[in-house]
């Protein structure tokens, strides 16, 4: 087979170099032979004028191997000169040349820009060549537009028929032209499509994670995986598959990216408008688990609307592992409406929200003073919150230990087991809170055993405040009230210092001490009056016994 590139610039060449490697390769002409000797590796071929020509082995057999030819049998044979006395025959080439004859026959004159689908089979030096049909048609370099040209062997493609050269059986073909052709063919056809808006049907050509590539009337679009359903985002390959007719309407076309967008939700009417008019938050309805997911359930509510049911709507434990621990695709369920956001087409639900809260069970089975055994579900730098099943109560660090300096997540480790007494149950809030500092003695309570108001008592400072001075005296801290001071004067006061004084109150369940300096002064100026009339009382008449 010969080529001649006549019709292309600076490539004189490039065309001259081709040339001449085919007038070597395709110099000959078909004749008619006849077989004389099969052999092993092949067959001799009679072509006349004393001439025999081999045919190897691969010319002879059939895709299972078996020979089809016998001794005798005359065939078409392509005879070129070959290296010596005997000339090169090929069946195959015989039988290509003859299509490549009658193709160019019934191409005639009106051949331009022919669109041909083939394979391309092997490269030579001055390009490729494709097979089409058991036909073999040139393709340059410069025309391939290849992307990767060390990987094109067996690529299919489509290319137009650019030239026809009867004379050396030649025919050749551009993918660049054909790109150029099918970019015009897509605007106009994708024009005509923006214009008609109307709805068509077109053919699923492939499927990716992002939507899947649709083609209508050879124009080729993207249906995105959002423009599928009005229920939201879906997977295109769980509704469709390679081959699938759908019905769908252009929605719209990127210019600078070259890209035509389809909706198959278009063609239906949104349901979010009836959503709007008949559904609102708070609304009990009846739905169907269509998805389960770790993080919650998708239910469908009719009318191809999807709500999401999250994990921690489904109920009232908190130590629910996994949804389909308590939900199963198909089941039929009651939910409460919790949010509707028609501009996100977002749809929330609860399962929860219909059951019995468990503070309120806690509640009425439970009263202010009950022990209880519970487990430390989380610890913070304030406390602890332990859990009994489905509700949690708060161990305060202050509630927990009558140490201040003492704290919970000190003390304690998620999952250990307490027993803890209820101090106060607030319905309004619905909060629980507990102690285990009740189940001990206040360090006040133990101070009240070996001391009792007015006692005299002789602390160090421990700390200075805004409001008054901390002593410690037999190892329990008390306050000494600014106004409870006097006569010591608090701006002389350090650290260290020793303060007399009685004791004032003592708080047991509180734990708390009060000392009053103050207090002291006013009983010494009582205790030195009463002394003072004691030691020296004196009657009227002895003051005038001596007068008489």
């Amino acid at each position: 087979m010969r080529v001649v590139l006549d019709d292309f610039e600076d490539n004189d060449e490039f065309a001259r170099l081709f040339a001449e490697s085919v007038k070597r390769e395709d110099d000959g002409q078909i004749k008619s032979g006849k077989i004389i000797s099969i052999q092993e590796n092949g067959a001799l071929v009679d072509v006349g004028e004393k001439l025999e020509g081999f045919l190897g082995l691969s010319e002879i057999v059939d895709e299972n191997g078996n020979v089809i030819f016998k001794i005798g049998d005359e065939i078409d044979v392509f005879v070129s000169s070959g290296r010596g006395e005997r000339p090169n025959v090929s069946y195959k080439k015989a039988i290509k040349t003859a299509k490549i004859r009658e193709k160019i026959q019934s191409l005639a004159n009106d051949f331009k820009d022919i669109i041909i689908e083939g394979k391309i089979i092997r490269k030579n030096k001055g390009g490729y060549v494709v097979e089409s049909d058991g036909v073999d048609y040139f393709m340059p370099k410069f025309a391939a537009a290849l992307k990767d040209p060390n990987k094109s062997l067996n690529k299919h493609i489509k290319a137009c028929i650019i030239d026809v050269h009867p004379e050396e059986n030649s025919i050749i073909i551009s993918r660049k032209r054909f790109f150029e052709i099918n970019d015009q063919k897509q605007s106009e056809g994708i024009q005509k499509l923006l214009e008609e808006n109307k709805i068509y049907n077109g053919i699923v050509k492939s499927i990716t994670s992002f939507g899947m590539f649709v083609e209508v009337d050879n124009i080729k679009g993207l249906v995105h995986y959002t423009e599928i359903s009005h229920r939201g985002p879906v997977n295109p390959a769980k509704l469709y598959k390679e081959g699938d007719s759908v019905a769908l309407k252009v929605v719209g076309y990127d210019e600078e990216k070259k890209r035509l967008s389809f909706s198959i939700k278009a063609i239906c009417e949104d349901p979010w408008k009836e959503i709007q008019k008949e559904l609102k938050k708070g609304y009990t309805i009846k739905v169907v688990v269509n998805n389960i997911e770790p993080y919650g359930a998708f239910v469908d509510i009719g009318n191809d609307i999807e709500g999401f049911l999250h994990i921690s709507e489904i109920s009232w434990n908190k130590d629910i592992k996994h949804p389909s621990d308590y939900l199963k695709v198909g089941d039929e369920i009651d939910v409460e409406v919790i949010e509707i956001d028609t501009e996100n087409r977002r749809l929330r639900v609860s399962l929860k929200n219909l059951q019995q809260k468990p503070f309120d069970e806690f509640a009425k089975a439970h009263k202010i003073g009950d022990i209880i055994k519970g487990k430390i579900a989380t610890l913070t730098d304030f406390g602890a919150f332990v859990t009994f099943g489905k509700v949690d109560g708060l161990l305060h660090n202050e509630d927990a230990f009558w140490n201040k300096n003492e704290k919970c997540k000190d003390k304690f480790k998620v999952g250990d087991e307490v027993e803890v007494k209820i101090i106060k149950i607030d319905v309004q809030n619905q909060r629980i809170s507990l102690s285990q500092k009740a189940f001990n003695e206040s360090p006040a309570e133990i101070f009240g055993k070996t001391h009792k108001i007015d006692d005299v008592v002789v602390g160090k400072v421990v700390d200075i405040k805004d409001f008054g001075v901390f002593i410690n005296t037999d190892e329990m801290d008390a306050l000494i009230r600014n106004e409870d001071l006097y006569p010591v004067k608090k701006e002389e006061i350090k650290v260290g210092d020793e303060i007399q004084g009685v004791i004032s109150h003592i708080d047991k369940a509180n734990n708390r001490v009060r000392v009053s300096v103050k207090k002291l002064e006013k009983q010494k100026q009582k205790d030195e009056i009463k002394a003072f009339n004691s030691n020296d009382k004196m009657t009227l008449g002895d003051i005038l016994k001596d007068k008489f």
